[in-house]
């Protein structure tokens, strides 16, 4: 049964919920900052902010079609890896395996689009694995290639590779009986992954003591973090009629989902923190840049692609 915009009521109402959500956040944020002015709330509220360009951007796409789609989040990818690529230190010999980093976007997506999984989960962590340090090689520089091959990869990783995985959820054939659409896959990550983020930050207001990585990330403790794992393993339980996934896939996915979230913005940071900046790009004015606002979808998007393809996919 579809509802009268195309999508299943699944998703209609979810996405009328999500943005109820969103701004009840918004609202919550913008009165915490009128009475507490130098309370820190810059990053969440630059975080809510960018999750409701997200927001009106998923649903522009889903209601125009799944090739619209694809080609948005290809488009997302390439943005994001040359952010990333600008901002690592490059030989300029290097730019020869770059070109072949950027040539292989449209490939990976190709492969979204004909659903060609087999090549499309070996294409960049092994095609391309082999192919950038061979491309470097043939320039003759040796100085300097481990650092830049190992750069070059890692950013092909968490960009493309990463997001690559979300237009898949597309492409994925649903299990029968479920009729909520595969639209609903990605509303169900990019939900969790949203609030989990803003779950941690809040939790970890209220009871925040133990620091985890100061060093890294000094407002991340263990009660934010064990607060929103908590939260976001509940939420995954109840919004679970957007998947088919059951009472307990639903809690695995959850709690994988919020762990994995946290482990992708700790990994953004400490590249920032290694890099001696603040953001990663400007793409996004005045919130930095994509992967600033992203870090963590790109760890959590290869994690629950991977437990639907496992769960779902015969």
């Amino acid at each position: 049964m579809k509802s009268i915009l195309g999508l299943s009521p699944e998703v209609a109402w979810s996405l009328l919920g999500i943005a109820g959500v969103l701004t009840f956040f918004s609202i919550l944020f913008f009165i915490w900052k009128i009475f507490k002015p130098h309370a820190p709330l810059k990053e969440l509220i630059d975080r809510t902010k960018s999750w409701w360009v997200i927001y009106v951007l998923f649903v522009g796409t889903i209601f125009l079609s799944k090739t619209v789609a694809i080609i948005a989040i290809a488009f997302l990818s390439f943005v994001a890896l040359r952010e990333m690529l600008s901002r690592l230190d490059f030989r300029f010999s290097d730019r020869r395996a770059m070109f072949w980093a950027y040539l292989v976007i449209p490939i990976q997506f190709y492969c979204v689009y004909i659903s060609y999984y087999r090549l499309f989960i070996v294409l960049i962590p092994v095609v391309m694995f082999m192919i950038l340090p061979f491309r470097n090689v043939l320039t003759g520089e040796v100085k300097g290639i481990t650092q830049s091959t190992a750069k070059l990869q890692w950013a092909l990783m968490l960009t493309v590779f990463s997001l690559s995985h979300i237009a898949y959820l597309l492409a994925i054939k649903p299990p029968q009986g479920f009729t909520a659409g595969n639209e609903a896959y990605i509303l169900y990550l990019l939900f969790l992954t949203q609030f989990n983020d803003v779950l941690q930050f809040i939790w970890g207001k209220l009871l925040g003591k133990h620091k985890i990585i100061p060093k890294i990330s000094p407002n991340k403790t263990w009660e934010g973090f064990l607060g929103g794992l908590i939260c976001t393993t509940l939420l995954a339980y109840f919004l679970r009629y957007l998947t088919p996934f059951t009472v307990t896939q639903s809690l695995i996915a959850g709690s994988l989902i919020s762990f994995s979230g946290f482990a992708g913005d700790l990994n953004i940071s400490a590249i920032k923190r290694d890099l001696g900046i603040k953001d990663m790009g400007t793409s996004i004015p005045g919130h930095g840049g994509i992967m600033d606002r992203l870090d963590s979808l790109s760890y959590t998007a290869l994690v629950f692609f991977h437990l639907t393809h496992l769960w779902t996919v015969p």
